[in-house]
């Protein structure tokens, strides 16, 4: 609490330097310069942990030496920047421009990009400072229906767990007209309540995308990989997705890999490269989203369905323990965990 000032306005009100001291103190509720006692909390994780990454039981790839130092002193919890959804275009690439929405000039995957930083961007029709969508370049491939002819673009989005084919988007000499991307953003990307009297998701629109896919069962491991921004990620990420590939591969995921031929099931892992996410001093970084009706052991429910968990300093020693504990066993390994978010939006902290 700060500590009342009295001012001399004139002759009359003036007093003794001792009577003012005699005030001030009186008038203050604590003493000066007290320091607040803090007292610790013990609020469990809203969600099963386990503090360290076991040791891979088999050998695995050696950690690639790196072109800048990792950070390993700052803690990794809070340091995911706070998103409402994360939008993954399927570029087919393993690699980007420093800045994603200069990239695929004249290509849908290019255009989907920079359409919507119009429309939610810094002065976009439907910019909102409390709804955070993040944009991320994927190596996946696009939809064979989609196509630059076709002026459309293929999509993931987490963590609705949503896989769009095609989404309409306006080439260069069309630019203009923007009402299909923007459908998509009013059925899909606006908030479903807005927090300041903005605009709110018109979800019936949503049956202007009946070939809308949605991803039950599928894990998805998405791994820093632009190399374009900073070669830490770059290095790290190619031998972090073939040991995932492999690791998944044992045990069981059939198709673990970039493809999207087969979107949705038991069998299959997606596993993809992405452009800049925040952190690259904590490569490698590594989001795993769980989907919702993924299930654990005897068929129960997986601890982590619906959420997204966001890893830093994963290295490829790692991978088997994430795979273990985290998309196999529902456990958030701590020492690793930079934030998460949970279905509704609702960001993840320890």
């Amino acid at each position: 609490m700060r500590t009342a000032t009295i001012h001399c306005l004139s002759p009359i009100s003036r007093v003794s330097s001792a009577t003012a001291t005699r005030t001030t103190r009186f008038l203050s509720s604590s003493p000066l310069h007290a320091n607040p006692v803090r007292i610790p909390l013990d609020i469990p994780p809203p969600f099963p942990v386990t503090k360290t990454c076991p040791e891979p039981s088999c050998s695995c790839p050696s950690t690639p030496s790196m072109p800048a130092l990792i950070d390993y002193d700052q803690p990794l919890n809070g340091t995911m920047a706070a998103y409402a959804q994360q939008l993954l275009v399927c570029t087919g690439q393993p690699d980007w421009t420093s800045r994603i929405d200069e990239d695929g000039q004249g290509q849908s995957w290019g255009e989907l990009v920079r359409g919507l930083k119009r429309l939610l961007g810094r002065g976009g029709k439907y910019a909102d400072p409390f709804n955070n969508i993040l944009v991320t370049n994927s190596s996946f491939p696009p939809s064979s229906s989609s196509s630059t002819a076709s002026q459309t673009a293929s999509a993931f989005l987490f963590p609705s767990f949503k896989y769009f084919p095609s989404v309409s988007v306006p080439l260069p000499e069309s630019a203009p007209t923007t009402t299909n991307l923007s459908t998509f953003v009013r059925a899909f990307l606006l908030p479903r309540e807005s927090r300041h009297g903005g605009q709110t998701r018109e979800q019936e629109l949503a049956t202007e995308f009946p070939d809308a896919i949605d991803i039950q069962h599928s894990p998805v491991v998405l791994i820093c990989g632009h190399g374009g921004r900073d070669m830490r990620c770059g290095v790290m990420a190619p031998v972090l997705e073939k040991e995932f590939q492999r690791v998944l591969q044992s045990k069981g995921f059939a198709s673990a890999g970039s493809d999207v031929s087969s979107v949705d099931s038991p069998e299959h892992a997606h596993i993809g490269l992405i452009s800049h996410v925040g952190g690259h001093k904590y490569a490698g970084n590594v989001i795993v989203y769980i989907p919702p009706g993924m299930t654990v052991g005897g068929g129960d429910s997986h601890p982590l369905a619906g959420k997204g968990i966001w890893y830093g300093r994963i290295e490829p020693r790692h991978v088997q323990g994430v795979v273990d504990e985290t998309i196999l066993g529902g456990k958030v390994i701590t020492d690793h965990f930079r934030g998460g978010i949970d279905r509704n939006g609702g960001i993840l902290r320890l």
